[in-house]
């Protein structure tokens, strides 16, 4: 079988070499155009859903929240397993379905679920949201700011409300995370002596800050040929505008919100940290989505970066954009594998032609390794797997 397969290539030499010149640069176009990696993907099929429980203990936490929804989610069409993790403050339940089912089929019928389980929490709690679907090697950037003029509060606010926003709506972006500095929070600070001169509780200022601050529909006025949407106007954007707010008339006069207690712009409680070389400063991670070019996503989040130099250097922030870069492994593996390619060319065209002093033998086996390697890569990406730093290891 192998002789006749030998004698009819060399009676159609043209038709081989036809063939082979398509296999390089088919093969050439399709390794040009598809995803590089860092790792295959080897996460199971998982569906995660976090539930927010502001205030409530893990014991709390684990009967009020993650047993209503393990109870809710269970018995979905090919689920395997269900995990939960409760802390104080935030439930987080796993699932895990059938290998073979679709994903995106699966987050449907988790959605399903949950869009009736809101009624059934506390309230005051978070919705149960799931997770952004993200690969089994998420972390697409991690880059870091740092100031010497600025303050944490300003940090993360330029961070929050301006890079971020930007960095979520380059394609194949999941998610950003951001850690460390201090988050703004317009702030009552009650005095406890004030409350109780004035024989007032601490639900009484709850009440008068939600009033004050909550935006609701006010109806609307229509007549024979208009209908006209009402809307209130005038809730307080700051801490003087907030001190002003009525909470009791004792007596017919005034009590102020700033008089029992101190408005100011703080700090949210902290629930991370970072540093960056050693500075305090602000840590983002970019997280990639499933199925994305990790090359390609890492191109566009740096050229998103660059657009904000001007406004950074301006404001006297450092931006580390290299704290962890994956796309740095496989650049090196790619070029690895490229001067591993020339040196084994060279090494087999040289050794051939001292033994065979035939130049002709040479050549054909230094065309057929590059050929066998862009064949076999050919085959991986045709079956739908992604080109890897295991794959180019291989190779």
């Amino acid at each position: 079988m192998l002789a006749l397969f030998v004698r009819a290539s060399v009676r159609h030499a043209g038709v081989v070499i036809a063939l082979g010149a398509l296999l390089v640069i088919y093969g050439a176009y399709r390794l040009l155009h598809t995803s590089l990696d860092i790792f295959p993907e080897f996460s199971p099929k998982l569906v995660i859903i976090q539930t927010e429980a502001p205030g409530l203990s893990a014991e709390q936490a684990e009967v009020l929240v993650t047993q209503p929804i393990e109870n809710a989610l269970g018995g979905l069409v090919a689920l395997v397993s269900i995990r939960s993790q409760t802390i104080p403050g935030l439930s987080v339940v796993t699932l895990t379905f059938e290998e073979s089912t679709d994903l995106y089929r699966d987050r449907q019928l988790v959605a399903e679920r949950l869009g009736a389980l809101s009624a059934l929490l506390p309230d005051g709690l978070g919705p149960p949201v799931m997770v952004p679907l993200t690969s089994s090697s998420s972390t697409v950037m991690t880059i870091g700011f740092t100031s010497e003029t600025r303050s944490a509060m300003e940090l993360r606010g330029l961070v929050d409300f301006t890079i971020k926003p930007r960095l979520l709506s380059v394609p194949g972006v999941a998610d950003v995370n951001v850690f460390g500095g201090d988050v703004a929070q317009l702030q009552i600070q009650i005095d406890p002596d004030r409350l109780k001169l004035h024989g007032l509780s601490i639900q009484d200022v709850v009440d008068s800050a939600r009033q004050a601050t909550g935006i609701r529909g006010a109806g609307f006025l229509e007549n024979r040929n208009q209908y006209i949407v009402l809307r209130t106007s005038g809730q307080p954007e700051s801490a003087e505008a907030l001190a002003k707010i009525v909470v009791a008339r004792p007596g017919g006069a005034k009590l102020l919100l700033g008089d029992v207690a101190e408005i100011k712009m703080g700090a949210a409680p902290p629930i991370s940290q970072a540093t960056v070389l050693g500075e305090p400063g602000i840590v983002v991670m970019v997280i990639g989505q499933l199925g994305a070019d990790t090359m390609a996503v890492t191109r566009e989040v740096e050229a998103t970066l660059a657009e904000f130099d001007a406004v950074l250097q301006s404001q006297g922030v450092t931006l580390r954009p290299d704290l962890f870069r994956p796309a740095g492994y496989i650049e090196r593996s790619l070029a690895n594998i490229t001067n591993h390619l020339m040196v084994g060319a060279a090494l087999v065209v040289g050794i051939l032609f001292l033994f065979l002093f035939n130049l002709r033998g040479a050549f054909i086996s230094a065309t057929a390794i590059p050929i066998s390697l862009i064949a076999a890569a050919l085959v991986l990406v045709e079956f739908g797997q992604s080109i890897n730093i295991m794959v180019l290891g291989g190779l």
